[in-house]
């Protein structure tokens, strides 16, 4: 069996501590040895890698993707890549953009810059359906053109299109995915679904955006992480795959959701100025990766909900930390 060796970038944080776990558990790929590149800023986090970080595949490397000479000794020595680093939250982004575009665009052109010196065999860019904007009717395809709306969108939008020029300009083998929203456990508390489930089981207040109206499409890690390694074993180069999960909400009935999980009424929440340039409703029509990798999701949503919502409950010794040291529960 002949083992491939990948490098996987920002691999302690949510997603891609999950891709870690999953594919180094005893139903993952046995093919594989895995080097995580991270830069464990306020997301990132080594606990996130129990569990696997004692195993002979295993190799934890700190550091930047945007160190040049770092990543080209990384790359040199690794057959496939599987990029996830990046700036991610929105809100953010907005207060000071300078960060998301040297992670998310200088860092994603040095790893590529690299992966061609070295002929890298595969490069999957782990992307966001951010990229397309906002649809009121609809779903988005991967033929949909780019029409970001926030810094970070923009910056994961511009890396996108440096990644698949590269594929075009010079034949590297680049596969894009783009997911929508993301929840389930070892999600920092900031984004919405933690930072409201840690807020109510203290029993403090949650803010809801606006008139509580935009829409979002909600993908389960495991799904998520699964139509990745689809991707990345059986997928076309210079191609793009969304990746949803089938669960259309909006923030308010998701709000309604996990007050009822966390046994919480709606005096638990604050109505707050609404987020500037807030996209209105995502979607993402998943047919082609279905049709040519069989992907569909298969977690039930309000039963991963509950979940998820366990482990916060369960897991305070992990998120406490975490919430107080990046200001999340402000």
């Amino acid at each position: 069996m002949t083992t491939k060796a990948i490098l996987v970038t920002g691999g302690a944080g949510f997603i891609g501590s999950h891709y870690v776990r999953t594919l180094l558990g005893p139903h993952g790929a046995q093919d594989v040895t895995i080097t995580v590149l991270d830069k464990l800023t306020y997301a990132g986090s080594l606990t996130n890698l129990t569990g696997v970080s004692d195993s002979d595949r295993f190799t934890f490397v700190r550091g930047d993707i945007c160190d040049a000479p770092l990543v080209d000794e990384l790359i040199a020595r690794h057959d496939q890549v599987v990029h996830f680093a990046a700036e991610s939250h929105v809100d953010r982004s907005i207060a000071g953009a300078a960060d998301f575009v040297r992670t998310n665009v200088t860092g994603t052109h040095t790893l590529l810059d690299a992966a061609l010196r070295h002929r890298t065999e595969r490069f999957v860019h782990i992307s966001t359906d951010e990229v397309y904007g906002s649809i009121d009717l609809g779903s988005w395809a991967e033929t949909s053109p780019v029409s970001p709306n926030s810094p970070y969108s923009a910056a994961k939008a511009s890396s996108d299109l440096i990644a698949l020029a590269y594929h075009r300009t010079h034949g590297l083998d680049v596969r894009v995915t783009r997911c929508s929203n993301n929840y389930g456990p070892h999600q920092f508390p900031e984004k919405v679904i933690p930072l409201f489930v840690t807020r109510l089981l203290d029993g403090g207040k949650v803010p809801l955006y606006g008139d509580g109206g935009n829409v979002r499409d909600w993908l389960h890690v495991d799904d998520h992480v699964r139509g990745i390694e689809l991707v990345r074993a059986g997928g076309t180069a210079g191609e793009v795959y969304n990746i949803g999960g089938g669960t259309e909400l909006s923030n308010k009935e998701l709000t309604q959701l996990l007050l009822d999980a966390c046994g919480a009424g709606w005096d638990s929440v604050e109505r707050v100025t609404d987020r500037k340039g807030h996209d209105r409703r995502y979607s993402v029509d998943c047919t082609k990766i279905g049709r040519e990798l069989g992907y569909r999701p298969t977690r039930e949503f309000e039963a991963a909900l509950a979940e998820t919502v366990d482990w916060y409950r369960d897991h305070r010794s992990w998120w406490e930390p975490l919430a107080q040291r990046a200001g999340a529960r402000a």
